[in-house]
């Protein structure tokens, strides 16, 4: 994994939109279509916000979610709320390039099937993602992969849902299709995440963030996060 650590967060957020426009260029030319999984998280919102002013092929771009809240439409606890008020309503995205999970239908298991089953319409079967942006949480998971959830141990499927975490219930993308990502993009961002840096970078597979492969990786951090490396 390749570490840059910037001067701050608000540096390591446009470094962030940087590499996603060089990503998504390189792949529209390659493939004509740039497949991208984003987190939620604040940072993220603020990269999110640089890359829609930034020149990017977005006829050829397509935005789907990495995990997401089980929580009504609009609500503050939904990564897609935040995604649109950062990226969706600034960017020339057709609705058909976004693809939102369906975290509001009444069988969760059979709406994770049926996203996993729009993943492998868009990105092959299996689905290959071109990017996958992940963030580190202050306990060590990634995505909604949480310490000691059964999705933790889900390899058959490519999106699971996961136990109640702070209230929410949710959505997850597994294992198995963010390894198989061309490039996972980790933003690590405040002084929370210092602790857990080390053990990420040392790919300790007793916290989730550290169960993640790592050859198609690039962290970036500011000074807080990377305070222990």
């Amino acid at each position: 994994m390749r570490i840059e650590i910037l001067g701050d967060a608000d540096a390591a957020a446009f470094a962030a939109a940087r590499l996603i426009v060089s990503e998504a260029r390189a792949a529209a030319s390659a493939r004509k279509r740039f497949i991208m999984a984003v987190s939620g998280g604040r940072t993220p919102w603020q990269m999110l916000r640089i890359l829609a002013q930034q020149e990017v092929p977005w006829e050829a771009v397509h935005v789907v979610q990495v995990d997401e809240r089980v929580a009504p439409p609009g609500h503050p606890d939904r990564n897609l709320t935040h995604l649109k008020e950062s990226l969706l309503v600034h960017a020339p995205l057709r609705p058909e390039q976004i693809h939102a999970m369906p975290v509001d239908e009444p069988d969760l298991p059979a709406a994770a099937d049926r996203y996993a089953q729009v993943l492998r319409e868009i990105a092959g079967d299996p689905p290959t993602l071109d990017l996958v942006h992940l963030g580190l949480g202050p306990d060590g998971h990634t995505a909604s992969l949480m310490p000691g959830d059964p999705v933790l141990e889900v390899f058959d499927r490519d999106v699971a849902i996961s136990g109640v975490y702070q209230g929410r219930q949710r959505m997850t993308l597994t294992y198995p299709i963010i390894d198989r990502a061309r490039r996972v993009l980790w933003l690590v961002t405040g002084a929370d995440k210092a602790q857990w840096l080390p053990r990420l970078r040392a790919q300790d597979n007793t916290i989730p963030a550290g169960r993640v492969r790592q050859d198609s990786a690039i962290l970036l951090a500011d000074p807080l996060a990377a305070s222990a490396l």
